[in-house]
């Protein structure tokens, strides 16, 4: 079971990342590039994968092409790849404690997501999990110059909130993404992500 390490303090707005953080997400969309890049011939380890938690698909292709000396379309391969993560969407379940904790504060602050995915699929995954009208902004990477590690997406969700980034507490599954916050001036807890992790259904 997850537990969430919450600093002490009040905070008047929280952000939350999606894939890995809200929804559990991480698994299915490891399948959906396991698919993709045995399409190009090749294999994706899921050691690897993990560590590019928060990274946009084109981002992942070029690395691995980078990393592995493979030369996969880019766009291409990461359309498709999102393409098949949508048909698994329906399938999609909630990382329970941290859904909880930001039921708990709706009405008394504003929520808002911080991802690095696709927005149609951000929020389609909100949906999927019955969350999606309780947030005041969606971010993603679409949204801005630079994404995570960049402060970017943090940034905008806190004014999209009308909130100070000091005042913001962020809940984050990577390092990438706790980078992010921390490049924004916000607080951040660190949801346990990965294979190996226990969840509630």
């Amino acid at each position: 079971m997850i537990t969430l390490d919450i600093p002490p303090g009040e905070f008047a707005g929280y952000i939350f990342d999606c894939d890995g953080t809200l929804a559990d997400t991480m698994g299915l969309h490891y399948k959906a590039w396991v698919q993709a890049v045995t399409a190009q011939g090749h294999h994706f380890p899921e050691d690897v994968f993990y560590s590019l938690g928060g990274v946009p698909a084109p981002g992942v292709v070029e690395y691995l092409n980078e990393r592995f000396g493979w030369s996969m379309p880019v766009e291409e391969t990461a359309a498709y790849k999102e393409g098949l993560f949508e048909k698994l969407i329906p399938q999609v379940k909630p990382i329970v404690p941290v859904v909880e904790f930001m039921k708990s504060v709706i009405g008394k602050s504003p929520v808002a997501v911080a991802s690095g995915g696709l927005k149609p699929l951000v929020l389609s995954t909100l949906r999927a999990l019955g969350i999606h009208e309780h947030f005041a902004a969606v971010v993603t990477y679409e949204d801005v110059v630079h994404g995570k590690p960049a402060p970017d997406t943090y940034l905008e969700a806190a004014r999209q909130m009308g909130v100070e980034p000091a005042r913001c507490l962020v809940f984050e599954d990577t390092p990438l993404g706790i980078q992010a916050a921390t490049a924004a001036g916000m607080q951040s807890v660190l949801v346990p992500s990965g294979p190996v992790v226990n969840r509630l259904a």
